[in-house]
């Protein structure tokens, strides 16, 4: 009509608009689906390290202003399919893995996670592929469902896609106190396992053990592995590790022959003086993972579902806070993960 006025509908998003800068809520307008996606309406984000890593500028490619977040649970609002009705109203959460492709061994060059530099999940509404949402574990609140995706997938898939755990095994589960390490620990109670950590904090150990760690060591002291091989009587069948750098060689020391090691990452750096021999005649698998793919994602839900695991929030921040949420991780201080309600 003329002489009228429409305005767009917006939305609040926190956005990452240089680096090193600190995370900036702005108005933004209201993402539209267009057929195969969804609009999903948040109730709740959760941070990872990578979000971290993009404010500081240690990612690679990135590309400003941004919208971080990988981990989102909320309501779906709309979709742009008339064959995808069906999930407007439902509960959801979402798989960060975009485009994994059709090899289940590894992504294709379409990969990408969502967060950078697809729009992420701080922010009220997101824009997702149909094909990239699941049901929300019906037991958990909104907090813990958005704890789960990036992190659980991580350490589903480096547990039973690529180590392949077996009930009765004996786990080492670095870094107690991130997000993926407690859901490998998590995981691998669930699944049947013995399961000891690690970590440079003992009231994080204590905490693991509440969880049903069977001990745990800090890594730190002089001679740890050893101290834990007798502890645990024994080496282990399956080792998960996110650190990698020189502690990595005592992994090695650590791991049964014909035993697993899986890693998904390096905040240490790379590994050195490591005696690849001890590796080869120990016959020992070393494996790298990161994210999964639909049929990890799937699998990861049913899993929680099942067994009813509740994901370990450690704080919770309202979305205007982000910048808040992310100098506490930064500190380190955190038992599991940090949550943002929108």
């Amino acid at each position: 009509m003329p002489g009228v006025l429409f305005s767009l509908p917006i939305m609040k998003a926190a956005q990452v608009i240089g680096i090193k800068q600190p995370i900036v809520v702005q108005t933004l307008p209201d993402p539209l689906g267009t057929p195969g996606q969804a609009v999903v309406r948040l109730k709740a984000a959760a941070l990872n390290h990578r979000d971290l890593f993009i404010q500081e500028g240690l990612y690679p490619n990135i590309r400003l202003p941004v919208t971080p977040g990988s981990d989102g649970a909320g309501i779906v609002e709309s979709a742009g399919s008339p064959a995808d009705q069906a999930w407007v109203g439902r509960e959801v959460i979402i798989n960060p893995s975009l485009d994994w492709g059709h090899d289940p061994r590894a992504p294709g060059p379409n990969f990408r996670i969502l967060g950078m530099p697809d729009p992420g999940t701080f922010a009220e509404n997101i824009v997702i592929p149909v094909a990239n949402l699941a049901a929300k574990p019906a037991h958990l609140i909104w907090e813990q469902a958005a704890a789960l995706p990036l992190a659980g997938l991580t350490a589903w898939r480096a547990l039973f896609t690529r180590a392949q755990l077996k009930t009765g095994e004996k786990v080492l589960v670095t870094g107690a106190g991130g997000g993926a390490a407690l859901f490998a620990l998590q995981f691998a109670i669930a699944a049947g396992a013995e399961v000891w950590v690690t970590s440079s904090s003992l009231d994080k150990i204590a905490r693991a053990q509440t969880l049903g760690a069977k001990g745990g060591i800090n890594y730190r002291a002089a001679d740890w592995a050893k101290t834990l091989q007798a502890a645990a009587c024994g080496l282990f069948d399956v080792i998960v590790d996110s650190a990698g750098g020189d502690g990595f060689a005592s992994l090695i020391e650590l791991t049964k022959p014909g035993g697993r090691i899986v890693f998904f990452g390096a905040t240490a750096g790379n590994p050195k003086g490591l005696d690849l021999r001890k590796g080869f005649f120990r016959q020992i698998n070393i494996l790298g993972t990161t994210m999964g793919s639909p049929a990890d994602f799937a699998g990861m839900t049913a899993f929680v579902a099942q067994h009813k695991i509740t994901p370990i929030v450690d704080r919770v921040f309202p979305l205007a806070e982000t910048e808040a949420a992310l100098r506490h991780m930064e500190s380190g201080a955190q038992f599991g993960k940090i949550v943002l309600t929108v």
